[in-house]
């Protein structure tokens, strides 16, 4: 499917589901994960994830620690008590679009 239009409206909940899951995660480490829970189907670049990041911090939803690995340093992301209680109200929309969305494409059509 490759980064189709719904997966980037989705981006933001992908993100905060996967730290309610991991705890925290850094940037390739979230690419990654995204792309083996997804077979390879999902690819997320640097140019759609860092800009999801920055703007989730802004909104305080979530926390960054900075660790030294290997002598470079590198950003952990991780949810705040705002960010879970949002990652739990982004999951249930996307939990309703998604039935709202297989009772349309399995309705059967009819023009009277």
């Amino acid at each position: 499917m490759g980064n189709s239009k719904l997966y980037k409206g989705s981006l933001h909940t992908i993100i905060l589901k996967l730290l309610e899951e991991n705890g925290k995660m850094y940037g390739y480490e979230i690419t990654q994960k995204v792309k083996e829970i997804t077979n390879g189907e999902l690819n997320i670049t640097e140019g759609a994830l860092y800009p999801a990041l920055h703007k989730l911090e802004a909104e305080e939803l979530l926390d960054v620690e900075v660790a030294k690995v290997d002598n470079r340093l590198r950003k952990y992301y991780k949810l705040t008590e705002k960010g879970s209680k949002e990652t739990v109200s982004k999951l249930k929309e996307l939990e309703d679009y998604i039935r709202n969305m297989h009772t349309l494409v399995n309705a059967k059509w009819s023009i009277e």
